[in-house]
Parts: C-alpha cells; sequence; structure tokens
C-alpha cells in the first residue's frame, strides 16, 4: 500500500512521494525499466491501451514507470495535477511555447528571464508570427500596459535570472486571467521547497531539473507541471507528439537526486544569507541582489510569497568588468561554469556567457550590467566559501 501524504510535511513528501512499490522483488528504490516497448497481454489489451479504456504502458515515448514515478513525485511537490517529463529544461519552455502561441499569438515574458528562453521566441518562433513583449514583470503596471486582445501566454520567472529581481505571481495571476490568458512561471530559482507559484494563481509551472531538483551537476532535464488535468492533457500530447522526452535512466538518476532536494537546498539557503551579508558589507562591492537582505526592494514581496530566500545572489564587484573578471579567475571553491542548484558552489558572469546573445541595450535594459556576477552557492563549509572569496577580492 502506498504512504498517504496528505497533510505530510516536504521533508516527508520529498522522501517518499512517487514511491511505486516493486511488487515482484521488493526493492525499495524504483526500478530503471530501460525499455522502449511494452508488450500487450493480448490484441485486445492493446487496443483498449490505445483507447484509452485501460491505463498501462505501450512505448517509453508515450509514458515509462521509472519516468512517471518521478512525474508524480514532483507533482506533489508542486501542488499540481500531474507531471511532464522533458528532456531538458528548455524542451519543457519549448512544449509550453508550442502549446500556447501560434500565428498571431501574442506573449508577455520577464525581460531579464533565462537567456534561452528569451531568444527561441525572438529568433525561432517569431518565424511563425508569434508576437512577444518582454518588459520589467516585477512592476505590474509594466505587465498591464503590454498585455493585448491577442495575448496568450504571460510567462515570468521569479526570481529572474540573473538580476534576482521578484515578480508577484498572484497579481500576474490576475491580470492573466482578465485578458484570458495563461499565466505560467518558471520555478527553477527556487525549487518546489520555497516556492508553490500553482498555489498563487498560476496555472502551470516548471523547472529545469538540472539545477536543483536533481542537484548533482549530472544531468540535463525539465519538468512542466499544470494546475488541471485540461491543461495536462494539452501540453501532454504536445511533449509526446514532437518527443522532447525523458528517458527512464535519466528518470532515475534526476529521482534519486530529489530526495535529497530539502537538505540540499535548506544548507545553500543558509550559505547564502550569511555570504550575502559579508558581500554588503564589503567595501570592494558595490551593491548586491539577495531576497533575504532587506536592502532588496522587493524583501516584503519575499517575505509573503516564497518560503525562504534561496540561494542565488548577484552583486557587482569595484571596478566593473575588470573587477568581476579578477574575482572569477581568483576563487577557488566555487566552479566558473553556468548553471547553479548543483551540491557544489558555480559562478559566472551572465553578459559574456548566459545572457551574451542578448543584444547589449536589451541585457542593459533589462539590468543585466556588464560587472553583474552570479553566485550559486553551494553546500560548503561557509566559512570556507567567505575566506574564499575574502582572498580573490583582496586581488581586486
Amino acid at each position: 500500500m502506498s504512504l498517504d501524504l496528505t497533510n505530510k510535511g516536504i521533508n516527508t513528501r520529498v522522501t517518499h512521494a512517487g514511491e511505486n512499490p516493486d511488487h515482484e522483488h521488493g526493492s525499495v528504490g524504483i526500478p530503471i525499466y530501460q525499455s522502449s516497448t511494452f508488450k500487450f497481454e493480448d490484441s485486445d489489451h492493446g487496443a483498449k491501451l490505445f483507447t484509452g479504456e485501460e491505463t498501462g504502458y505501450i512505448y517509453s515515448r508515450i509514458g515509462n514507470p521509472t519516468t512517471n514515478t518521478f512525474e508524480e513525485a514532483v507533482a506533489n511537490l508542486e501542488h499540481g495535477y500531474g507531471g511532464i517529463a522533458t528532456g531538458s529544461g528548455m524542451a519543457a519552455v519549448t512544449s509550453i511555447y508550442m502549446t500556447y502561441l501560434g500565428s498571431g499569438a501574442h506573449m508577455v515574458g520577464t525581460d531579464a528571464v533565462y537567456g534561452s528562453s528569451r531568444m527561441v521566441i525572438e529568433n525561432e518562433f517569431s518565424r511563425f508570427g508569434v508576437e512577444s513583449s518582454f518588459v520589467d514583470t516585477s512592476d505590474l503596471n509594466q505587465v498591464r500596459q503590454a498585455m493585448q486582445p491577442h495575448t496568450k501566454l504571460l510567462y515570468i520567472e521569479t526570481p529572474a535570472n540573473p538580476t534576482i529581481k521578484l515578480t508577484d505571481i498572484a497579481g500576474c495571476a490576475e491580470i492573466a486571467h482578465e485578458h484570458g490568458a495563461v499565466l505560467v512561471v518558471d520555478n527553477t530559482f527556487m525549487s518546489p521547497i520555497l516556492q508553490n507559484p500553482l498555489l498563487l494563481g498560476a496555472d502551470v509551472v516548471l523547472h529545469s531539473i538540472t539545477k536543483y531538483i536533481n542537484g548533482h551537476t549530472d544531468v540535463v532535464g525539465g519538468v512542466v507541471i499544470p494546475k488541471t488535468e485540461t491543461e495536462f492533457e494539452r501540453i501532454k500530447l504536445v511533449v509526446n507528439a514532437t518527443g522532447g522526452v525523458m528517458d527512464p535512466h535519466q528518470s532515475w538518476l534526476v529521482l534519486r537526486g530529489m530526495r535529497t532536494l530539502s537538505l540540499r537546498v535548506e544548507r545553500g539557503q543558509e550559505n547564502a544569507k550569511q555570504l550575502a551579508a559579508y558581500l554588503e558589507a564589503h567595501p570592494k562591492i558595490e551593491w548586491v541582489r539577495y531576497p533575504g537582505l532587506k536592502s532588496h526592494p522587493q524583501h516584503d514581496l519575499a517575505t509573503s510569497q516564497m518560503k525562504g530566500y534561496g540561494s542565488m545572489i548577484s552583486f557587482g564587484v569595484e571596478g566593473g568588468v575588470a573587477g568581476g573578471k579578477v574575482v572569477l579567475d581568483n576563487v577557488k571553491i566555487p566552479q566558473l561554469a553556468v548553471s547553479l542548484g548543483g551540491y557544489e558552489s558555480l559562478i559566472q558572469h551572465p553578459a559574456s556567457m548566459t545572457h551574451s546573445n542578448m543584444p547589449e541595450d536589451e541585457r542593459r535594459a533589462a539590468g543585466i550590467s556588464d560587472g553583474l556576477v552570479r553566485l550559486a552557492v553551494g553546500t560548503e563549509d561557509v566559512a570556507d566559501l567567505q575566506a574564499d572569496l575574502d582572498q580573490a577580492l583582496a586581488r581586486v
């Protein structure tokens, strides 16, 4: 019998959500069903599976027991109807665009969204007649002004990457629904541990599970979690038809990583709180953006819509780009690499890396200055991280 997780705490749900006991051999861990196809009991059974009269497995692009276990687990954490796992974070993003946008449709998005999420709309979907407006969604007035009669999708990322600006999810839900649009929230930066957009009015939430949910910097993947069965069926059809699905071994790795999600998030967040305060007081740091600091312009919003402040910090070093490069080239513990959410600390320069494909004027308008450094704080000892930053900053 499966454990009833109703009213259970987040740590219990992270540990047990989606459990699919192996009744044949009694294995505690979910097996890897490394099979492309599944046999039918007889011809009638096969026909009923295809018509939906019976539930079961047909072909791993359509559904796989290992993948479904992960999908059920993450949907439970996000309070959604179901999960739809994809082969990458961008496959999750693209599946949303393909579901809700067509020729003549318009979307509104966060200006400082993950670079590829914006690029694929402006460079690729625009070829098929999709229009877009990217605005500072932390300002609800700008969101309202950007909405048009043919707006089908409001797509936000909060906190934004890499500016750490916050968007009011409940406020955006109200605006989107007034205009008959769908609100989709990229919740990658917070994970289901610290923020649940569906409970705040969003219609769909998505994650690059490459980051916190997997947490081991060894898997690329994505997941989409709709609030309702109707939205689930719409998006699932697109993902299955276009083939951007997750394979069973990938699913097993991600599920394994997810079981320690709350522990990793808590440790990284505690480290980030201390490092943000240290950086804010450092004479060679010009500014710091971390939602847990009272100096953050939206600290109150962070406190009200999030269960914690996360482990992502952006800051500017004295001397701009030159000063930032000195830090990047001299830290020893944070590795100079893109991505985030792993057990290890990572540091990077968005203007020349993750957001380099944005035109310079758009990048600066979105608040991504040339001197911005993004630090994804890991689970190392915070004293070691601080000492490492200290020796790097001493060289500036």
